[in-house]
C-alpha cells in the first residue's frame, strides 16, 4: 500500500512539473506589467513635463525591487520625464533600453503581436494605463487611476489565447 501511495505521489509531482515546464517555455505565453509613473513634481503648474520628486524617485526604486524577480524582455514608457524616470531603475537592472510608445491611439492588436511570448513592463499615466489594460482585455474593466494613487500594478497574462488579469496595489 505504501508503495502504491509513493508511486501515486511521484506521478502527481512529475505531472505538475511537466505542465509548469510547458507553460514557462511556451512562446505563446505573454505577461504584461502595467504601472503608472511615480510621484511627479507639482511645484510648477505650467511645467507639462515635470521630473519625479524625491518620493517619486524612491517609488521608482521600490518598483525595481518589487519587480526584481521578473526577467523583462521589453520595457515601454511614454515620452515624459516622469514615466521614463519611473521605468529607469527596472530597465537598468534588466539591462534593457526603454522603448517609447505613444499612448493615443493605442493599437492593442499590433502591440500584442509585437510582444507575443515576451514579459513586458509598460509605464504610463493615470488615464492611459487603465485604457491600455482595457484595450488588451477587450473590455472596460478598469477606471482612471485616482491622482493620489501611484501604486497600482496591473498584471495581464496571456497563455494559449486565454487572458487573465490581476490588480495589485502598493500604496
Amino acid at each position: 500500500m505504501r508503495f502504491l501511495l509513493l508511486i501515486f505521489v511521484v506521478i502527481l509531482t512529475s505531472c505538475g512539473k511537466t505542465k509548469e515546464a510547458n507553460i514557462s517555455h511556451n512562446s505563446d505565453a505573454s505577461t504584461y506589467y502595467f504601472i503608472r509613473h511615480a510621484e511627479k513634481d507639482r511645484s510648477n503648474p505650467d511645467d507639462k513635463n515635470p521630473h519625479l520628486t524625491d518620493k517619486g524617485l524612491q517609488r521608482a526604486e521600490n518598483w525595481s525591487k518589487i519587480l526584481d524577480s521578473i526577467k523583462f524582455d521589453l520595457i515601454y514608457s511614454t515620452d515624459y520625464n516622469r514615466t521614463k524616470e519611473t521605468a529607469k531603475p527596472t530597465a537598468l537592472k534588466n539591462n534593457i533600453e526603454i522603448t517609447i510608445y505613444q499612448p493615443h491611439p493605442i493599437n492593442a492588436g499590433a502591440f500584442l503581436k509585437n510582444t507575443n511570448g515576451k514579459t513586458v513592463l509598460i509605464v504610463g499615466h493615470s488615464n492611459t494605463t487603465p485604457s491600455f489594460v482595457n484595450a488588451i482585455l477587450k473590455k472596460q474593466k478598469y477606471n482612471i487611476i485616482e491622482d493620489t494613487n501611484n501604486g497600482n500594478l496591473y498584471i495581464i497574462s496571456i497563455i494559449n489565447g486565454e487572458i487573465s488579469d490581476r490588480l495589485l496595489n502598493f500604496n
